[in-house]
């Protein structure tokens, strides 16, 4: 199986955005093992034509004309053509940091992916016609200013991209997106930064609550309050985020990849692997690697 961190080379650096139509005919080649990738971006997919299959960790879509979906950043995800017809398709990248500004700090834990995968908002998509429509046209929109160039394109996809992200907001019939109070931006920001970069690393609530000017026992209310979920959790999520990928990715064992995310206690990490995963490291690669030889899934499981 071939898995990697695909690079994303924006159309323009200020925008970080790629937006790119893809068209796929002809017959189907031999059945080949999946091909996993991922990458910081979100990415919007839209099928113009034919049908399209996006498999994640936790879910399988197939796609037909119309039909829109979103993958998180550094989701591992794969995809193929179903059939023999032709199949042509938008694809949306997008560093959304960048867009972020004051306005839009009371949603930013929730696409920042703080508390819960974007994945999870896929089901405006299958439950509303009226908002996968609108998203599609923002998708094909965002393809014809970014493809054309057209005097002030820049800041027809930048709106482009935020009438998305409010499409999303008043299409969430479950509330995933509730607004909360303002999260300071210039706060929170460097601490998910450190955290992201430090990940190999112990991490100490008392370090990190200094960088942020707090107490110890403040700064941990205000992470609770402000991003919905306790520091120590936000921390574990990201490891074991990552242990996901290295899994998958770097045919290491367990233990060595367990070290690799800071987590230098075994007992600890599988506890964890099963609370975000709902299985064992080996059970998820079982399920990532179907086509593997046991012998390797053996050595990494």
């Amino acid at each position: 199986m071939e898995i990697y961190q695909e690079p994303i080379y924006y159309q323009n650096p200020l925008l970080c955005i790629k937006v790119w139509e893809f068209s796929v005919s002809g017959p189907q080649p031999p059945r080949r093992p999946a091909r996993w990738h991922y990458h910081k971006e979100i990415e919007f997919i839209l099928v113009k034509k034919g049908r399209h299959r996006l498999q994640t960790p936790s879910a399988t879509y197939d796609l037909g004309p119309g039909d829109v979906m979103a993958i998180g950043s550094s989701r591992l995800h794969t995809a193929s053509r179903l059939g023999e017809e032709e199949l042509v398709y938008i694809v949306l990248h997008v560093d959304l940091e960048p867009y972020f500004d004051p306005a839009m700090m009371p949603y930013y834990r929730h696409f920042a992916e703080i508390a819960q995968p974007l994945e999870e908002l896929n089901y405006i998509f299958a439950e509303n016609k009226e908002a996968r429509d609108a998203v599609g046209q923002i998708i094909e929109s965002i393809h014809g200013e970014m493809m054309r160039k057209p005097m002030g394109y820049e800041i027809a996809a930048s709106m482009h991209i935020k009438h998305l992200l409010l499409t999303l907001l008043r299409g969430d019939s479950r509330g995933l997106l509730q607004a909360h109070e303002h999260i300071d931006g210039a706060t929170i920001k460097p601490i998910l930064a450190y955290i992201e970069e430090h990940l190999s690393e112990r991490i100490e609530l008392e370090a990190v609550s200094r960088m942020a000017g707090m107490s110890y026992h403040y700064f941990s209310r205000y992470f609770k309050k402000t991003m919905g979920v306790p520091f120590t959790d936000y921390v574990n999520r990201k490891r074991i985020a990552a242990a996901e990928r290295l899994l998958v990715t770097s045919g290491r064992s367990v233990g060595d990849i367990a070290e690799s995310v800071g987590i230098d206690n075994m007992a600890h990490f599988y506890e964890l692997f099963r609370r975000y995963n709902g299985c064992t490291p080996k059970q998820f690669l079982r399920r990532m690697m179907p086509d593997a030889s046991p012998a390797l899934r053996e050595r990494q499981g």
